[in-house]
């Protein structure tokens, strides 16, 4: 198996294999069976504890490469746990199909497999010792460990036998090659907005607009929401340094409150101690300046500026010893470093500083004062919790824990008041509001993580459904709308208009006057080639119309239209070897990943598959209604 990865198929399989994992979890395989089944095909269940770990799996997947923790609730939101339960099913399709086919793996060939499987040897042969600290840190039984690779190892023999025997046609191949790689120029022009003039709306017309789009005139819906916040400043506040503490510290790590001196140092490398002397010469005497000499010794800027760097940060002793004993703007002496022989020049020198206690007391405390908030952060966490239980409310808590309480008497979904201004001054804002609007939200959620480290806990009090504005209030508003609406039907009518012209037989240079713009050309682009001036819309038009046509749409900004002619059209050329081998490659696994779907899509459909909603509900953590 581990051989096997190295081919094209194996690698399209390895997602196969993570997907096991997150099929089966990373505990034992058979614990949770026997209780409620989300979904099944055939007789092959899938429980709620196994979609609650798959589930979990993902979203710390997704957070990990969004860098940020993505909540339960945010994945429903992008549909996260939907791909879950699609994977899922397709997991136990293979698998009762495998049980169909009555297909095992041998006792004796699945420990031989884990015998000789790299990651449990040492020195060539098989480690118990490793073997067991895997399952530990996995938290897998033995007996689980070889259930779950048992069922690994036989999906993928099977959905291997369907895909390693595939090739790409190569009339698909050579299609591809072509409509990727086929080139066009487009010639263009943006309609002015200013070439259209909208007539004055009148008061009837204005109130006809606000009658058909009343939807677009409402209040938000408001809630008034509790928040509490426990964060590093609120602890911080009831944390005492004393002033034994601070000079401890001071002491033990007082070199990283200095400035240290810092140098602008040039350098340039010889090949010997003749060639560095003679150069020296040269430079004292006022013959050459210290560019010719570098110029000259083949050196390029990057290679004579080192920047402005601490002596420290030189990784030669004896260079950064010249170089810091050296006057402003003289030259060395020729320096035989560890690595070459130079001469050097400083061009700039900034003092250190050296900071006494006092200089940085404030500091050292805000330092300790933050490291043991920090440590303390996670208890504090836990004792907010504990008296939610007891039955407590946030302002309570409050109150007896020192802590940030807050209660905002209403706050739209995007956390701006009805006076326009943030209800709250923090980066968490639109995290906090989106837990108050959660569909399921009660004040019984957990806490909130913030991106600092803190956490918060939400409270909602009431909501107060959206209601109509008056057209007298909004009519400026309504009047701008209409505006906007109307200026971009005239745009849309004379793009339209100038588009026919072209297509009868007109330049595009004729249609400078009334578009109120200049004509520009492109340079030859592909179909993923995207210029800044042009919209995706517009090049996918333009390789979708012949030679000397023309076509319309929007902008990239959406301000207004743009016409276009497609000025040539330059075939692909002959794919070279590697760029035939990349998209053979990349067409194998479309072929492969179309295969498997198909696979397993029949599948569910032989066997039946079905989903509890219930049974999924429960696991996700929603209520019935």
């Amino acid at each position: 198996m581990r051989r096997g990865t190295q081919t094209w198929v194996a690698k399209l399989l390895f997602g196969l294999l993570v997907l096991s994992f997150a099929i089966w979890g990373i505990n034992d395989v058979f614990r949770g069976w026997g209780r409620g089944a989300v979904a099944k095909v055939g007789d092959t269940s899938i429980s709620d504890e196994e979609f609650r770990r798959a589930y979990q799996n993902e979203l710390d997947r997704v957070s990990q490469q969004a860098r940020q923790r993505i909540t339960a609730e945010q994945g429903r939101a992008f549909g996260l746990d939907q791909r879950v339960l699609a994977q899922m099913l397709g997991g136990a399709a293979v698998e009762a199909h495998a049980k169909k086919l009555g297909l095992a793996l041998s006792d004796k060939t699945l420990v031989e497999g884990v015998q000789s499987d790299p990651d449990f040897q040492v020195n060539g042969k098989f480690s118990k010792n490793d073997f067991d600290a895997l399952l530990r840190q996995i938290g897998m039984s033995e007996e689980g460990f070889l259930n779950l690779r048992r069922k690994d190892e036989l999906r993928a023999a099977i959905v291997r036998s369907l895909v390693t025997g595939q090739t790409v046609p190569k009339p698909l191949l050579d299609l591809m090659h072509n409509y990727n790689d086929e080139k066009r120029v487009i010639e263009w022009v943006k309609i002015d907005p200013e070439a259209v003039t909208v007539a004055e709306a009148s008061e009837d017309t204005l109130r006809e607009a606000y009658d058909k789009d009343k939807a677009k005139y409402m209040t938000p819906e408001y809630r008034k929401v509790q928040v509490l916040t426990l964060g590093i400043d609120d602890l911080k506040k009831q944390i005492t340094i004393t002033d034994e503490e601070i000079a401890k510290s001071y002491e033990a790590t007082k070199d990283t409150y200095d400035k240290p001196e810092e140098r602008r140092i040039q350098q340039i490398a010889f090949k010997d101690k003749a060639t560095a002397e003679a150069a020296l010469k040269d430079l004292r005497d006022g013959k050459k300046t210290f560019g010719d000499v570098a110029k000259e010794a083949g050196a390029k800027e990057t290679d004579v500026d080192l920047g402005l760097v601490a002596k420290k940060n030189l990784i030669d002793p004896k260079i950064a010893d010249v170089a810091f004993s050296l006057e402003k703007d003289k030259f060395s002496d020729v320096v035989e470093g560890r690595f070459a022989t130079v001469i050097l020049r400083v061009t700039q020198i900034d003092p250190g500083i050296k900071r006494t206690l006092d200089d940085v007391k404030d500091q050292v405390r805000d330092k300790l004062a933050t490291e043991k908030a920090s440590s303390e952060l996670h208890n504090k966490h836990d004792e907010v919790e504990d008296n939610r239980i007891a039955g407590k409310t946030l302002q309570e808590i409050a109150e007896s824990s020192k802590l940030t309480f807050k209660e905002i008497p209403a706050t739209d979904a995007t956390g701006l008041a009805p006076d326009g201004k943030p209800v709250m001054e923090t980066p968490d804002l639109r995290k906090i509001v989106a837990r108050a609007f959660a569909p399921d939200n009660s004040s019984d959620d957990t806490a909130i993580e913030l991106a600092e480290g803190g956490y918060a806990w939400v409270n909602v009090l009431s909501a107060e459904p959206p209601k109509q504005k008056p057209f007298e209030e909004v009519k400026e508003q309504v009047k701008n709308d209409y505006t906007t609406s109307e200026r971009h039907r005239l745009i849309d009518e004379l793009a339209k208009k100038l588009t026919d012209r072209v297509n009868a037989g007109e330049p595009m240079t004729a249609l400078e006057a009334e578009a109120k713009n200049k004509v520009e050309k492109t340079e030859p682009l592909t179909r993923k080639t995207l210029p800044q001036s042009l919209s995706e819309e517009i090049v996918a038009q333009a390789f979708a119309v012949s030679k000397g046509k023309a076509g319309h749409g929007a902008s990239p900004d959406r301000s207004t239209d743009i016409v276009f002619q497609v000025a040539d059209v330059i075939a692909a050329p002959e794919a070279s070897l590697t760029e035939t081998d990349q998209l053979t490659r990349e067409l194998n696994a479309e072929l492969a990943n179309q295969t498997v779907t198909e696979y397993t899509e029949a599948l569910k459909k032989r066997f039946g598959a079905t989903v509890n909603a219930a049974e999924l509900k429960s696991a996700l953590g929603l209520s019935e209604e």
